[in-house]
């Protein structure tokens, strides 16, 4: 292993950064803030595919971030929610929006712009 990259597994800024580097992440824990909340109810908030969402969810769960509540009904009803670990992560959601309104408010979201490009048909994307 090198020196620097042995110096940033020690450093919390790096290891925070893997955790929460994904713009997905950050809107899950986002939507997560205000309560429990179903796959459905991610996947529409987001706008992520639901391959992508089940495993930043496993990601999120693994880390100690979210806890996972199956509840033995039909249809099956899972729900999703932070933990304390989860709860402490809010405070840099909060930061990053009060940042985005006073500094990008007037700059596009290239996010924005991937959305929309996700949504038109492939037909259309390639004109």
């Amino acid at each position: 292993m090198t020196q620097v990259h042995h110096e940033l597994e020690n450093c919390p800024v790096a290891r925070a950064a893997k955790l929460f580097g994904d713009h997905w992440t950050l809107l899950l824990i986002r939507d997560l803030a205000s309560g429990c909340r179903r796959f459905q109810q991610l996947q529409v908030s987001t706008g992520i595919s639901p391959g992508v969402l089940s495993s930043r969810l496993r990601m999120l769960e693994g880390a100690g971030l979210i806890t996972r509540k199956q509840y033995p009904e039909i249809p099956p009803r899972v729900e999703y929610s932070l933990t304390e670990k989860g709860r402490a992560a809010v405070p840099l959601i909060d930061q990053l929006r009060l940042y985005g309104e006073v500094w990008l408010e007037d700059v596009d979201c290239p996010a924005d712009a991937d959305a929309e490009t996700d949504a038109q048909p492939d037909a259309q994307r390639a004109v």
